[in-house]
């Protein structure tokens, strides 16, 4: 039946179901009423399966149709190892739970419709999958053994659920303990093994950088510059000349200088700042990046496509190939550079009473490091105050007014949350040797506040221009999520003030200055973090709620995000008279997809780099099973508790290893009792562990009690849990 006449058919037998008279009935009755002839019967049994499949209609077990009842929506199914599921529909906080059995042969990231359940109690939403309509994996990576007639591959995320069969002529010479690159040819359809062909033999699972490689492929991220790109890079890659610097103002005399970590690389901002009277005068000065990648360029699309840089654990990898970003886009002392630089006049409480936005050509005085920096403003160090002498009076004036714009910041109610952040240093062959913290510091605290006030700056500049732009926006927390969190805080004699419905950011800052070098200040500032919202990229401005502002953009890092590229080109056009209405609607028609394509791809870098610290993570717990460690509780759940280390490794006591009693959950304030003994464990409460076991595949470590025998499930398999 063709298109056209299977759609009229559809809306004739859709009206004739959902007319007041009709009373529920089989195909073959529906056949008769209507004087369908026999010959044209599978025709109509053709036009109700599509309305099934729709959702428009319902058969029952006894095969009668009607019209359906449960709306449909359209998500993304997230697998779960155990075998159930959750749907993610766009615009919905919260996600729907789906059972096993109301899976509908969907299997991880597929695109699904599903049909929302009654509610049962209280409950979260519940949904079953009535369609697939696309697979959202294409490949996956795990690891390949062979028999003597085909092969299989143990997938490394184990929310795919089944292994997969590999036909002996699509193996590609693969042998028993190889990393391969799966491309799914079959999805387990009709009862079947999920089926597919070796892409590409990334190397023996124990091969030193196999196991990070696996995550980058597992996450679709690129491990090579296409060669045009390459060849692009390497042709605009020149030295500034006198022609590039013609209508530019030169500020290569004002004293600037980079601060960044010891091991940067692409340097994309530097800095500089004087007093004027009683105010301040902040140069925040950019990469022009926007000058070497070309809209519509090889290294354009190329850009687009990966988004952002991703840093993981042993490597980087870029978004713009490194002759470029390690090269003349990267602000290197005693060389000139072209930039765009945000200059600001600010007051003593902060406030930024004039900006200037330019094109400048820039020439940094000094490379300096976070450590330096620190040591020179906080420590007095002889040494390096000699060695910088020169620099050192605008360093205080930097420490001056970063003191002043964080106290107005705060003031507002910008949310700062210090977590605790780490750096895994490996050996050679790629082994953790340890877990070190980040410091934060006031050279760190300075370059993020200068970075921040730019941001603001640009955006509130953009905004009341009334063209096309691209914000940074962190919208206000779902109501219901802070209502819980006050529900818990409750139990800590703590309360949130205000109208739950439109919280303010500074009842929250409150909170967390109340809980401030408390026991239970991690706990519930992680909570807080748990019930924001996600900051993402929009063409409306929409505010940032943590920072307590209704301007932000991103500007100050085009070397490695795509929107400050995109933001540096529309500046541009603005600053050369060259933003007419074909200008404009050009960036109506893209903007929003860039917005969208940036904010995807933050997400998939955060999660590649969280998975590869939580393989890493394991790895180094693993050559500590048996040892004893002190934690912290961090989160409950009805099968355990997870306890954080201060090398932030978070491992799990799981509920079956608690012998000394029967415990049970209580969800509403996230405890875990003792059911004879009265014993009971709160979420933030220290406690002294043993490293039980790790299981690399699913990159978990595993905790028991200290002063508690390992059950036995916990050792009986050594490969498992890593003894």
């Amino acid at each position: 039946m063709d298109r056209k006449l299977l759609e009229e058919r559809k809306k004739t037998i859709y009206e004739f179901i959902c007319d007041e008279l009709y009373v529920p009935m089989k195909a073959k009755e529906m056949a008769m009423i209507l004087q369908v002839p026999k010959n044209q019967r599978a025709q109509l049994q053709e036009v109700l399966d599509a309305l099934v499949e729709e959702c428009r209609i319902e058969v029952s077990k006894k095969g009668k149709y009607t019209k359906s009842q449960g709306k449909t929506l359209f998500g993304i199914f997230t697998s779960n190892p155990k075998g159930f599921g959750f749907v993610a529909v766009e615009g919905q906080e919260e996600d729907y739970f789906v059972a096993g059995e109301n899976r509908g042969g969907a299997v991880h990231l597929d695109e699904v419709q599903i049909q929302p359940l009654p509610s049962q109690g209280g409950r979260r939403k519940e949904a079953k999958v009535v369609k697939v309509v696309s697979h959202g994996l294409r490949e996956l990576t795990g690891t390949f053994e062979s028999s003597q007639n085909y092969g299989f591959v143990v997938p490394d995320n184990p929310k795919f659920g089944q292994d997969i069969f590999i036909p002996k002529e699509y193996t590609m010479g693969a042998v028993t303990g190889h990393k391969v690159l799966v491309e799914l040819t079959g999805y387990g359809e009709k009862g079947k093994k999920p089926e597919g062909r070796v892409k590409e033999i990334l190397g023996h699972q124990n091969d030193p950088g196999v196991d990070i490689l696996s995550i980058v492929k597992d996450y679709g991220l690129p491990t090579e510059f296409p060669e045009k790109v390459l060849r692009q890079a390497v042709n605009v890659a020149k030295d500034v000349s006198p022609a590039d610097m013609q209508g530019r103002t030169d500020l290569r005399d004002w004293q600037m200088v980079t601060i960044d970590g010891e091991d940067a690389k692409d340097l994309d901002d530097a800095v500089s700042c004087v007093r004027e009277g009683d105010n301040y005068r902040l140069g925040v000065h950019i990469a022009d990046v926007s000058n070497y990648v070309q809209e519509h360029s090889a290294l354009d699309v190329e850009a687009l496509s990966r988004g952002t840089s991703v840093y993981l654990t042993d490597r980087v990898i870029p978004m713009l190939p490194h002759k470029l970003s390690n090269g003349i886009c990267s602000l290197n002392a005693g060389e000139d550079r072209l930039a765009l630089s945000c200059v600001m006049l600010i007051d003593p409480d902060g406030k930024v009473i004039d900006h200037e936005i330019m094109e400048t050509v820039i020439h940094v005085d000094r490379r300096m490091s976070y450590t330096a920096v620190r040591k020179i403003l906080e420590d007095h160090d002889e040494a390096l105050c000699q060695e910088y002498q020169e620099l050192v009076p605008m360093f205080e004036r930097m420490k001056e007014l970063a003191a002043r714009l964080r106290g107005k910041r705060m003031k507002r109610g910008s949310i700062d949350f210090d977590f605790p952040e780490t750096k895994i240093r490996l050996d050679q062959n790629g082994k953790p040797l340890e877990i070190l913290p980040y410091e934060r510091n006031v050279a760190t605290n300075l370059i993020e506040d200068f970075m921040l006030i730019a941001n603001e700056t640009v955006a509130q500049d953009f905004f009341w221009r009334e063209i096309p732009f691209v914000y940074r926006s962190h919208q206000t927390p779902d109501a219901e999520r802070i209502r819980k969190l006050a529900a818990f805080i409750s139990n800590f004699g703590l309360t949130i003030h205000g109208m739950r419905d439109d919280i303010h950011p500074k009842e929250l800052q409150k909170l967390l200055g109340k809980i401030a070098d408390t026991p239970h200040e991690a706990l519930i500032s992680r909570l807080t973090l748990r019930s924001m919202k996600r900051a993402s990229y929009t063409v409306d401005c929409l505010g940032h709620f943590g920072l307590a502002t209704q301007y932000y953009c991103h500007f100050t890092s085009p070397i490695r995000r795509y929107p400050d590229l995109q933001i540096h080109r529309i500046i541009k056009d603005c600053l050369r008279g060259r933003m007419n209405e074909k200008r404009s609607r050009h960036y109506e028609k893209i903007l929003p997809e860039v917005a969208r394509q940036s904010s995807e791809m933050e997400r998939r870098a955060d999660e590649a780099q969280r998975e590869t610290d939580k393989l890493k993570k394991a790895e180094y717990m693993k050559a500590h099973i048996g040892e004893v460690f002190q934690g912290v509780i961090s989160g409950m759940t009805s099968w355990g508790m997870f306890v954080e280390l201060p090398n932030t490794v978070e491992g799990m006591i799981h509920v079956t290893a608690m012998q000394d009693d029967y415990y049970h959950y209580i969800e509403s304030t996230y405890e875990m009792a003792g059911e004879s003994g009265g014993r009971r464990y709160k979420l933030g409460q220290p406690i002294e562990v043993v490293c039980a076991g790790v299981d690399m595949q699913l990159r978990t470590v595993d905790f028991i009690i200290a002063d508690e025998e390992m059950p036995y499930w916990l050792w009986q398999d050594d490969t498992a849990n890593g003894w």
